[in-house]
């Protein structure tokens, strides 16, 4: 059952395909523990979810402001700044934003063969105690490199490391005295240097040749780079970046299929509903029927 507005200003959310999923679970890394939704609501009024059977993901969330609450094996636990919870896979539970405060959450879905060693964290509430060491925000700084990776694309380094990211910050919540002593740096290179460039160009029609001179690689040096490095062509991560961006508009906006088609640079809404169900196991009609209700 679900109760919610429209949309969030600001809101926004990543569900990774299902075929992608598959390679996570076997994946000798990404096995461990992986997501498969991730997403942030600002401010959202009227959030509402009610599963009787529950889901097959574990759900967390984190309250960064406002109020909301969650009834988790009949008890009902009220989350504010800094609160989190995580509720079990296949467990009944429903949680909602506060009407006169509603909440902005940090959320994701996660499952894996290892999920079992945060069980001390799963199914209460998680109070993360005001401190000079708080690293609230490093915190947020490790959801937006989830997030980030996850949008940059699916190649086995992005959802490895994505994976390591997600027991760390699971971790940051069940050994909380010791993450604040830990500090992470990220670098960048050519190939995060290249895929930057294709997210800041989706909605214009760019070559190899484009993307080799912007880096400053030869096209075929760029090619075998970017495929020993991500495992896909530089074009096919181009083409995946796209119909990731095309998720999100499904999801988040009202434009019309053939609108978010031309607006790619697909041929025609064929073109674009062929690739996008080669990519996400599902036709775009299908996926904003689902999904179009912002899924948590």
């Amino acid at each position: 059952m679900e109760k919610i507005a429209e949309g969030f200003k600001g809101e926004k959310a990543i569900i990774t395909p299902y075929n992608v999923r598959n390679l996570q679970a076997e994946n000798e890394i990404t096995k461990q523990m992986f997501l498969t939704h991730i997403g942030y609501y600002p401010r959202a009024k009227y959030h509402f979810r009610e599963r009787e059977q529950g889901t097959n993901e574990n759900i967390f969330i984190y309250c960064e402001s406002g109020k909301g609450w969650i009834v988790y094996k009949g008890e009902k636990y009220y989350l504010s700044k800094d609160q989190a919870f995580i509720l079990p896979s296949n467990e009944a539970h429903a949680y909602g934003a506060d009407n006169s405060d509603p909440w902005s959450i940090y959320w994701f879905h996660f499952m894996g063969e290892n999920v079992r060693l945060f069980s001390t964290i799963i199914g209460r509430p998680i109070l993360i105690e005001e401190s000079d060491k708080s690293r609230y925000k490093d915190r947020f700084v490790m959801f937006e490199e989830m997030y980030q990776n996850l949008e940059m694309g699916y190649s086995p380094e992005n959802l490895e490391y994505v994976s390591f990211c997600l027991m760390h910050f699971l971790a940051s919540l069940k050994y909380i005295n010791q993450y604040r002593e830990i500090k992470t740096v990220k670098e960048t290179d050519v190939i995060q240097k290249s895929i930057l460039y294709m997210k800041d160009n989706l909605e214009n029609k760019i070559g190899l040749e484009d993307l080799a001179q912007h880096v400053g690689y030869s096209a075929s040096h760029l090619g075998t780079l970017f495929t020993s490095k991500t495992s896909y062509s530089p074009m096919v991560y181009y083409n995946q970046l796209k119909i990731q961006r095309s998720c999100s508009y499904l999801q988040f906006s009202d434009l019309k299929i053939k609108e978010i088609a031309f607006r790619l640079g697909y041929y025609d809404p064929f073109h674009f509903s062929k690739a996008f169900l080669k990519e996400m196991n599902i036709t775009p009609k299908e996926y904003r029927k689902r999904y179009k209700a912002t899924p948590l």
